[in-house]
């Protein structure tokens, strides 16, 4: 008998279980090009609640609908020329669209967190389109950790968070980019940046003109009741130690996780980011440096100053959210 939790690799055998699993109700963990995800069949109330309840997720924060390719898209939400352009820009990769939802489109309102738009994305990895392919429908998947922790980029990550709570974990390897993916909202005239992500801003603005960005009014943003779109909580991708931000040097106790060459001394623990400077090492590191320098005996972790361009807007947006406190706490 087949333990639950288990890895497997992607083999043929182990997609067709993983989507047999994913019919039948059952939670499966999958690698994507930005994080692992948790996937639940989107189309059903009771696997997507207990999709929310793994992950201790709050019910009006939405899930992404993952498909297989842009038909695939069209058949869960109703494009325009916008969402076409960008579609076919970008996709397969790190591009989630907020669109109208398509009445008939396969993704319940559970999912929707009741809203009448859905959040739908294209992934790259080749192990999640084979997995797709088999499923035939849109698997609701947000970031396979608990509500709130670090993102995964690694499938022991997956399985160290959730252990038997998930059917399978399929194996795909370090994730390429290491960031979530850039929300845009196409769901009203003008065109938002709801959350950077693994492509920077000014490649889409290259296709469809200036956005409007959330970041501008962050605060007012994070304090939403009720977010449009994944990622807008202001407490998010968060480890259990304090975080500082933009620290120049090292406070007693603490871990560093530096970025570039010129490095402050005196850290209980240090990890680089990138010795070269370099943005796309850098996010695909972040998540994975985060959780080792949690798992230190550090009274916290300092942050040296990242760039925000490029990628660097959706670096230092996880560590903002990284930074907030605990509820409760100043």
């Amino acid at each position: 008998m087949r333990r639950k939790g288990r890895i497997d690799e992607p083999t043929e055998a182990a997609i067709a279980r993983a989507a047999e699993a994913l019919r039948a109700g059952a939670l499966v963990a999958f690698p994507t090009e930005t994080v692992y995800g948790l996937g639940a069949d989107a189309g059903s109330d009771k696997a997507v609640a207990a999709l929310y309840a793994a992950k201790d997720r709050p019910r009006f924060n939405p899930l992404i609908a993952h498909v297989a390719d842009l038909p695939a898209a069209r058949a869960v939400a109703d494009f325009d020329t916008r969402a076409e352009a960008l579609a076919h820009a970008f996709w397969p990769g790190p591009l989630t669209l907020v669109l109208p939802a398509r009445r008939d489109g396969g993704v319940c309102l559970l999912a929707r967190a009741g809203l009448d738009t859905v959040a739908v994305r294209a992934p790259a990895h080749p192990v999640a389109r084979a997995l797709l392919a088999e499923v035939g429908g849109p698997i609701a998947a947000p970031s396979a950790n608990h509500s709130g922790d670090v993102s995964p980029t690694e499938a022991s990550h997956v399985a160290d968070a959730f252990g038997d709570e998930v059917e399978m974990i399929l194996d795909g390897g370090p994730c390429a980019v290491g960031l979530e993916s850039t929300i845009i909202d196409l769901s009203a005239p003008k065109p938002v940046l709801l959350r950077p992500g693994g492509l920077p801003r000014v490649a889409l603005e290259e296709v469809i003109g200036s956005l409007h960005s959330l970041a501008d009014g962050f605060i007012t943003c994070l304090s939403t009741d009720r977010p449009t779109a994944p990622g807008q909580l202001a407490r998010h991708y968060a480890p259990r130690l304090p975080v500082r931000l933009e620290a120049q040097e090292v406070e007693p106790g603490e871990a560093l996780l530096a970025f570039g060459k010129d490095v402050p001394r005196g850290a209980a623990e240090t990890l680089n980011l990138s010795e070269q400077g370099d943005l796309v090492e850098a996010a695909t590191r972040l998540f994975a440096y985060l959780r080792r320098l949690d798992r230190t005996a550090a009274r916290g972790i300092a942050v040296m100053p990242i760039p925000g361009d490029g990628l660097g807007e959706a670096i230092n947006d996880r560590l903002r959210r990284a930074a907030t406190p605990h509820e409760g706490t100043s």
